[in-house]
């Protein structure tokens, strides 16, 4: 992949010999603030409801007859129907759905992406056409679209005027699956009916009243999958979801919005089979809708230059190896191969310096021709989006970018065999923490001791620079790796019963520094990254992280 720019070499290296960029605006490029669209390949995304036609502008005049609805509410895949009577005879009418569409807003820079809210705005889609009878009337039986919830309001239209108006209130349900198991059994979590306003377009999960996270369906029209691990002593567990701004509005009922009041299910845990072995999960690879990712993606490049460069792999975790292969090359001589990353800390986030430009050696290749290749090996650094840049000199003759994922560290012996996965009794004596491991390999404790848990390739935007932390699906706090170039060490305690106890990791949105107006959903697991989260669009592939611990007697 190739990428040019419009900045000339002159910004470029005034960019790189100031080395500050603030979080809100790079030195001579203006904000781009994008209302984010789904990826075509994310799953379950549903088409639009009905026709998925959308209905041409009409007016609502007053008075206006009213349609019969029955039943006037129920849940997806529900049947009902839509009658009208005193109309005008043997005339078309069609039928209109008030429906409305949510996403993701985000400013996406050369150096970061910030989180910047989310975006609601209605829409009016065509049920069907039908046609009165002699008298005025008609019928039209339907099912409930997969849709969000709420009130919907429905329309008989004929030359763009609505003749008649009613309406449908799509109510939500949530259910569970499975419903028993051992400790550490991941159970999906499904709630449809989520609406498309702030009010009613999150949920929180509660396991036995403590908070596991939050769940949205902005990109999934009202309904969101979540997993959780089940976690507790043996015997039955109450599993909730309700709506809220994140967190659980448990008045709900006296709101303005009472019908969007959530479900409830027991989850059985049977046995104590043992602490499940650490495993990592990313969501399922789509295509971005957005061309811009960070890190200089969109500058820097010598606008003169005629090269190509590819990559064998464009993504990976910190220790991986991708060639790069680079076509047309002008210049011959050696030429340095550098890894682009930032440094800084968003501690003196908005008001001072934030984010340094730093470029991190690859090696380098003597250029004998046009073309040549050259395997190089991912830093022990920050995760995201980086590019590897071609340079002679202060030239940038070729780039291209390469995505990092996030990790769990291995601790090994000395012929490599892995004695823990990411868990470790905590070193004493913890700073500087080591980059290749902190404290003792193990993941037995007794209550009270201190533990940690290690990540590599931990980013630095609001999008992945923090991870939300749970204990037995109890949100405790989160984790950051900027700071450390990606390298996070999480320090908890280990409490609880003797048995087994379950620790997730999920993404989080950070949104305490820099802060920005209207951004909910903020510093909470969002157990729903997997299918509606702004970085999907970017091709980010954020990981939920799952680790597990025996406490002892």
């Amino acid at each position: 992949m190739k990428t040019r720019s419009k900045v000339s070499k002159a910004t470029f290296t005034i960019l790189l010999t100031l080395a500050v960029i603030s979080p809100a605006q790079a030195a001579d490029t203006p904000s781009t603030l994008i209302t984010l669209t789904p990826p075509a390949d994310l799953a379950g995304v549903p088409s639009l409801p009905f026709t998925g036609v959308t209905a041409a502008p009409f007016t609502l005049p007053e008075p206006s007859a009213n349609l019969a609805v029955t039943p006037q509410q129920g849940f997806i895949g529900d049947s009902f129907e839509v009658s009208g009577k005193g109309l005008a005879a043997s005339t078309e009418l069609t039928l209109v759905w008030g429906t409305g569409n949510a996403t993701w807003v985000a400013d996406v820079l050369p150096n970061s992406v910030n989180y910047m809210g989310v975006k609601f705005t209605k829409v009016n889609i065509v049920m069907t056409k039908v046609t009165t009878d002699a008298s005025g009337a008609f019928t039209y039986k339907t099912k409930v679209p997969i849709d969000f919830g709420g009130i919907h309001d429905i329309y008989a239209v004929a030359n763009g005027v609505s003749l008649a108006h009613g309406g449908y209130q799509v109510s939500p349900k949530v259910s569970v699956s499975p419903t028993s198991g051992p400790i550490g059994t991941p159970i999906t979590v499904t709630y449809t009916g989520l609406g498309a306003n702030l009010y009613t377009a999150g949920g929180s999960v509660l396991w036995d009243n403590h908070y596991a996270g939050e769940m949205q369906g902005l990109w999934t029209r009202g309904t969101a999958n979540a997993v959780i691990r089940a976690a507790g002593a043996i015997g039955n567990h109450v599993l909730q979801a309700q709506t809220g701004i994140g967190i659980t509005y448990l008045n709900i009922i006296q709101s303005p919005v009472p019908y969007s009041k959530g479900g409830s299910a027991i989850f059985r845990i049977t046995k104590d089979a043992g602490a499940p072995a650490a495993y990592i999960k990313y969501p399922k690879k789509v295509t971005p809708t957005v061309s811009l990712r960070t890190t200089l993606t969109d500058l820097g490049l010598d606008p003169a230059s005629k090269a190509v460069a590819t990559l064998s792999k464009n993504e990976g975790i910190v220790g991986s190896k991708t060639t790069i292969n680079v076509k047309g090359m002008v210049s011959t001589g050696v030429h340095t191969l550098s890894w682009s990353t930032v440094v800084g800390s968003r501690v003196n986030c908005p008001t001072s310096t934030c984010w340094i430009y730093n470029g991190i050696p690859l090696g380098t290749v003597d250029v004998t021709s046009a073309d040549f290749s050259k395997e190089v090996e991912i830093p022990d650094n920050l995760g995201g989006w980086h590019v590897i840049q071609v340079k002679k000199g202060d030239v940038v003759e070729a780039q291209v970018p390469f995505y990092v994922q996030a990790s769990i560290f291995n601790y090994t012996d000395k012929d490599g065999r892995i004695l823990s996965a990411g868990i470790a009794k905590a070193d004493p004596n913890p700073i500087p923490e080591a980059r290749n491991g902190s404290g003792i390999p193990t993941n037995k404790f007794k209550v009270g001791e201190e533990f940690t848990i290690a990540m590599k390739g931990v980013g630095w935007t609001q999008l992945d620079n923090t991870m939300a932390v749970t204990y037995d699906n109890s949100y405790i706090g989160y984790g950051c790796g900027f700071n450390s170039n990606g390298y996070m060490v999480i320090h908890l305690k280990a409490t609880g019963a003797p048995g087994t106890h379950i620790i997730d990791l999920h993404p989080l949105m950070y949104t305490n520094q820099p802060s920005f107006p209207g951004t909910p959903y903020g510093m909470l697991p969002i157990l729903t990254a997997d299918r509606d989260f702004p970085g999907l669009a970017l091709g980010y592939q954020l990981p939920s992280v799952h680790f597990a611990i025996t406490v002892t007697k």
